[in-house]
């Protein structure tokens, strides 16, 4: 018997509230072997990225009302972002435009096979200029929210105080971890989480079970629920995910696909689950949606599927 998620109690016109990282990401694929202090030719990409703001474009194109809350400099990057942001539909009236700050920016170099060979994150802005005076100014947006969904490129401060406002107003909390070495800031406040949804590496780095299949994955994500999140899901890349809460727990298999671009699969998965819970979809089901967003994902060079509809979801889906 499949756990049936009640809908979220929400307000008239409320939203999903999203707090998080935008930026923009540049891509240098190698076209032959890369030979140190020497130009490789190649193919290079430049595109609009960001966890937070690929999850609230995953979660717009799905139909949903989307508030992000993202920090950009006062540049081209940023009104880049801006722009593109609004023709999705999502809602920019609250975002920090930081005059001094540069945008948001990742900068990917990849060999021949689409392995990483190093890459240069620039992301202080969110850390910067999201702060508790910020988030305290925009209380209303938490008021008239039905959910938050936050990533991890915030400080621990402002962590802090989202969660804080988060509880006056009851309003439930998701989480995104990123990366291994941000997704330690969330464990102080998993009794506050609706859902948590880390990669194998960064469930690791998180709670310390060493994830190689999906029974070690699967206990990963039962410890989680163990230290109060009510939702744990942990992706295993091609093995699938699984997931668990206090009544149950399982594994899907991923969908098989050609793998075009690994970027944004994860914050797909996230924002279809979210998604999922937002309209009081049965667990399993909610999870094999994930599963299917990020198939759809990884099988276009563009970071959010611009095709993305809770059809082509059940299309790609199996059951």
């Amino acid at each position: 018997m499949h756990e049936k998620l009640e809908p979220m109690d929400c307000k008239q016109s409320s939203h999903i509230l999203v707090i998080g990282a935008a930026g923009i990401d540049t891509k240098g694929h190698a076209g032959e072997p890369i030979r140190t202090g020497m130009s490789t030719p190649g193919a290079i990409r430049v595109s609009v990225d960001g966890v937070g703001r690929d999850i609230a474009e995953n979660l717009a194109r799905l139909g949903e009302p989307v508030v992000l809350l993202p920090a950009v400099g006062d540049d081209g990057s940023g009104r880049r972002i801006l722009g593109q942001a609004r023709e999705c539909g999502i809602d920019m009236g609250h975002v920090l435009v930081a005059t001094g700050h540069c945008t948001a920016a990742y900068l990917a170099v990849l060999d021949q096979a689409d392995n990483l060979v190093m890459s240069i994150d620039d992301t202080g802005v969110n850390e910067d200029v999201i702060t508790p005076g910020a988030i305290y100014k925009r209380v209303g947006l938490f008021q008239h929210a039905c959910m938050v969904v936050l990533d991890a490129n915030l400080k621990t401060a402002a962590l802090r105080t989202i969660f804080k406002v988060a509880r006056n107003y009851r309003v439930t909390v998701c989480v995104d971890p990123t990366t291994p070495n941000l997704a330690p800031r969330f464990s102080p406040f998993l009794p506050d989480l609706t859902m948590i949804a880390p990669n194998a590496v960064e469930g690791e780095a998180q709670c310390g079970v060493r994830v190689t299949d999906w029974e070690s994955g699967l206990v990963a994500a039962q410890r989680r629920v163990s230290l109060g999140a009510q939702i744990a899901i942990v992706t295993l890349g091609v093995t699938g995910i699984v997931y668990a809460t206090s009544r149950e727990s399982g594994h899907v298999p991923a969908i098989e696909c050609d793998i075009v671009d690994l970027t944004g699969a994860c914050d797909a998965l996230t924002a279809a689950v979210v998604f999922a819970l937002f309209n009081g979809f049965p667990m399993d089901e909610a999870v094999r949606l994930g599963t299917s967003a990020a198939a759809l994902t990884l099988h276009c060079r563009e970071t959010v599927c611009p095709t993305l509809s809770l059809e082509r979801l059940y299309d790609q889906m199996v059951i």
